[in-house]
């Protein structure tokens, strides 16, 4: 388990930017931590930016989770910058994250899933059936939570 009490930052990455990724900065802004952190979302390959994916967006709103006026974002050196922790959805996403930033210390990616005593990781549920993404949603839920509960604790 990482040393969490020391990120201002945590940053979603995943491939598009536009589903796993926002819902996972949403379920975590909605459990809420106790100190400030800046949470944000991004894809790995993104040309530009894009709304939500449809589904993920049926599967949030039906959560109560709030949607409005999402784009997807591009990961940038400046989003690695400081006491930030990168969590991506797979293991190639961390691969690719090291690769494009050769400069980032690996013990600062990882995969998300890994990082918070999962077994699996976060499937995209891209093309599948809307009962796919809600499943991808409950298991971000579960994911997520065990990270809030790292971070609130890491105080």
């Amino acid at each position: 388990m990482g040393e969490v009490k020391l990120y201002k930052r945590v940053v979603f990455v995943a491939d598009s930017g536009t589903c796993r990724e926002p819902m996972a900065v949403a379920i975590l802004e909605d459990i809420g931590l106790k100190r400030p952190i800046e949470i944000l979302a991004r894809g790995l390959i993104v040309l530009f930016p894009e709304p939500l994916n449809q589904k993920a967006e049926a599967v949030m709103i039906s959560n109560g989770l709030p949607t409005e006026g999402y784009m997807s974002s591009p990961l940038t050196a400046g989003d690695l910058e400081g006491e930030t922790l990168v969590l991506t959805m797979e293991e190639k996403q961390r691969q690719k994250v090291l690769e494009m930033f050769d400069n980032t210390d690996p013990k600062h990616v990882q995969v998300l899933t890994e990082f918070v005593g999962d077994e699996l990781e976060i499937v995209d549920p891209y093309g599948g059936t809307l009962q796919m993404y809600g499943l991808c949603y409950e298991t971000l839920v579960a994911s997520v939570g065990k990270l809030a509960k790292m971070l609130n604790e890491g105080e």
